[in-house]
This record gives structure tokens, C-alpha cells and sequence, in this order.
């Protein structure tokens, strides 16, 4: 584990203004997508294409606006949202990816048999569930699952929000709670936010520990990527739904 003191952020003219406009673009953009999707009286094959827009679009999107602001207004995405590569944070990445993995199946157990099976499952998993998919819209959906999501979620929470916290002079104890919360109500899922704070302390950690964000992309990584491959094998009629 890295012990190294956090390095100052000399140059960075963003905080959490920058924070509230990528999640502007975020909603917004799902916002645009789904209104659009409601109105085209679409056929399966469209609603497919939809799927895959409204829930890949406004998360790239707004993970490349982060980037943009910390160019604009910063030392770009490697220094302001510590995007340094470690080799040392990958190892300490899977091994809390891991750990989550655990700890993910065990809290939606506990949250299947107290809350509902149905309450467990997540918004994408709703909506591929039952429903056979062309292979190629299948994979798409993995890569963005299991790599695309991760990466571009860390950028803005692990990365730009708890920035501007720390920007504020506050801990990384304080960047890493709140992180943690926001990032779980972000979804916009409330009967699962409980659910999505326990999915979210170790990849939290991971960041807290390393004091960079390789460590909680990898985290995030290996944590989405069994619901991602069941996912997958559902959707191509592989597995049962």
C-alpha cells in the first residue's frame, strides 16, 4: 500500500461547480435520449439501439467532460484526477475487486431474501432481462458493463468529485465517504442506494489506500464483471433468465 503524501493540486481551477455540470450533462443527456426513445414508437431492434445509447452516451459524455475541465481548467486528467499508472495499484485493485465480488454477492443475498430478488436486480439488468438480444448488441453491453462503465464512472467520482472535495482542504476520509454516498444515489435507484453503498466501499478503498484512481478502476473492473457476464450469457440465451 502506498503511504506517499498527496500531491498538491498547484493549477487546478475546477471544484465542485465542475462536478455539478458533468452531472448536469449526465441527466440531461439520459434525459434527451430517453424522451427521444418514448416518442420514435421504436421496434425491438430499435429499442435495442436505444438501450445501448441511453446507457452508454451520457456516461461517456459526461466522463469526457471531466477530462475537458481538467485541460480547460487544470493539469489535465493525469495529475488533477490521478490517473497515474501503477502497476503496484492494479495488484491492490484485484485483490479489493475481489474482495467485492464477495462482498457483492453476499449483500444481495441478504438483500434478496429481506427486500426481494426483484429489488436486487439493477436498472440494465432489468431491462435485458428475458429479453434475448443479437449477439453483437450482448457484447457491446459487456464491454460497456464490465470496462467502459467502470472507467468512466471513476473519472467522475473517484477522480473529479473527490478532487474538488479535497480541494477544499477536507480529508481524503471525507473524500472517500462522501465519494461513496454519492456515488450510490447517483444511480438513481433508490431502492437499491443501500445496496450500491456496500458495492461501493472497496472500490472506494481502493482509491482511499492508494491515493490514485488505477487502483478503483481496477477494483470496479473485476466487481462489475461477473454481473456484466451474466448479463451477457442472459441476453444471448446462454443462461436462463
Amino acid at each position: 500500500m502506498s503511504r506517499e503524501p498527496e500531491p498538491e493540486r498547484e493549477g487546478q481551477r475546477w471544484g465542485f461547480g465542475a462536478f455539478l455540470l458533468v452531472e448536469a450533462v449526465f441527466i440531461l443527456s439520459a434525459v434527451f435520449i430517453t424522451a427521444i426513445a418514448s416518442t420514435s414508437g421504436a421496434d425491438l431492434s430499435s429499442s435495442m439501439a436505444f438501450l445501448l445509447i441511453g446507457s452508454i452516451v451520457p456516461t461517456v459524455l459526461a466522463a469526457a467532460v471531466a477530462v475537458v475541465i481538467t485541460l480547460v481548467r487544470g493539469n489535465g486528467p493525469l495529475i488533477d484526477l490521478r490517473l497515474e499508472w501503477n502497476w503496484a495499484d492494479v495488484k491492490v485493485g484485484l485483490k479489493l475487486g475481489a474482495l467485492g465480488m464477495v462482498l457483492t454477492y453476499v449483500a444481495a443475498m441478504v438483500w434478496a431474501r429481506f427486500v426481494g430478488n426483484q429489488n436486487a436486480t439493477s436498472t440494465i439488468g432489468e431491462l435485458v432481462d428475458g429479453t434475448t438480444m443479437p449477439v453483437s448488441v450482448a457484447v457491446v453491453m459487456f464491454l460497456y458493463v464490465c470496462f467502459v462503465g467502470p472507467v468512466c464512472e471513476e473519472l467522475i467520482y473517484r477522480g473529479l468529485l473527490w478532487g474538488a472535495i479535497e480541494r477544499q482542504g477536507w480529508s481524503r476520509w471525507a473524500a472517500f465517504l462522501l465519494t461513496t454516498l454519492i456515488f450510490a444515489a447517483s444511480h438513481l435507484e433508490p431502492l437499491r442506494t443501500s445496496l450500491l453503498i456496500v458495492i461501493a466501499l472497496p472500490i472506494g478503498i481502493a482509491r482511499l489506500i492508494t491515493r490514485r484512481l488505477t487502483a478503483s478502476v481496477v477494483a470496479h473492473v473485476v466487481n462489475n464483471f461477473l454481473p456484466g457476464l451474466t448479463i451477457l450469457l442472459i441476453a444471448v440465451g446462454v443462461m436462463p433468465a
